[in-house]
């Protein structure tokens, strides 16, 4: 069992005791019923949202740039692409039948891989026939997804949060890759925190879980042990996915947010960046589920 596993373990078992010592709680409030999915071409929040791609702007994308970027879209990295649907399966196993399908991914630390991690996950769920994809870049202080695709991104998220910019006009459906629709982050911006729990951010995220049955929502958040943005974002998510570099994240890291995310539902850890033998440019990592002990390994270009 890996140092991550045994975190994990250790993590659960606190939960548990945690959850037996606590004081009686008061009588659960009635179960509200979930919204139908919405229709419409308003975006304004509190106002249906529309993203089929008669309304969403179209973008061609360059494959070139893509496979540069190590993203597996197209024909890009067929290995690369087979290793994330193994990693797909375990995400839709765990998430599916109880319709979790806002998913956040971070790291503890700068530059370690959860961006490219996000983009490459998203096209791997959307090249499922039953399934589409809004991939959303979060990170506002340092927006990086629109530059991996190739894409806008000088409006985006911030301008909805601040200016009420409707979510329709600020999509972009990546030409020549299917079910896949991406909200940009906009400008970076100073007062990243503040946004990312404004009542605006927090009807949002519930108006996009409820949008389509068969969407997964992935957002990609600022590493977790130097800002508040993640943690603050977490209660809006059903799941969380962290991304941890081999070789250099510590393992006091790795227990810190652990203990910071302790009260939410951590889907797994994505280990990156693990050397593969057979060649100098290529990557493995490891995906550990967040209550079990087996592992995963899968390649990571």
């Amino acid at each position: 069992m890996s140092f991550i596993d045994k975190a994990l373990e250790r993590a659960k078992a606190t939960r548990q005791q945690e959850s037996k010592t606590a004081a009686p709680q008061a009588p659960p409030k009635p179960e509200v019923q979930k919204p139908l999915p919405i229709v419409g071409n308003l975006g304004s929040v509190g106002a249906p949202l529309e993203f089929c791609y008669t309304v969403t702007k179209s973008v061609p994308v360059n494959f070139e740039l893509l496979k540069e970027n190590f993203v597996i879209a197209g024909d890009n990295y067929p290995a690369v692409a087979e290793e994330y649907k193994l990693l797909r399966t375990h995400i839709l196993h765990r998430t599916k039948k109880d319709h979790l399908n806002t998913i956040m991914f971070t790291g503890p630390r700068p530059n370690e891989g959860k961006s490219l991690t996000t983009i490459n996950m998203a096209i791997s769920i959307a090249k499922e026939m039953d399934k589409s994809v809004l991939l959303v870049d979060a990170d506002l202080r340092n927006p990086s997804v629109h530059s991996y695709l190739g894409l806008p991104g000088k409006r985006g998220l911030v301008d909805f949060l601040k200016s009420g910019v409707p979510i329709p006009e600020l999509l972009i459906h990546p030409e020549g890759i299917p079910r896949l629709v991406f909200l940009p982050a906009g400008k970076a911006t100073t007062d990243a925190a503040e946004l990312i729990k404004s009542p605006q951010m927090v009807d949002l995220v519930q108006e996009l879980k409820h949008c389509y049955a068969e969407r997964y929502v992935l957002f990609d958040l600022p590493p977790i042990l130097n800002f508040a943005d993640a943690l603050a974002f977490a209660p809006l998510v059903d799941g969380i996915v962290l991304v941890v570099e081999a070789g250099r994240t510590a393992r006091e890291d790795i227990e810190q947010c652990l203990n910071m995310l302790k009260d939410f539902n951590i889907l797994g850890f994505v280990v990156n960046k693990v050397k593969r033998q057979a060649s100098r440019d290529s990557y493995y990592y490891e995906y550990s589920e967040g209550d079990q002990s087996n592992r995963r390994k899968k390649f990571f270009g």
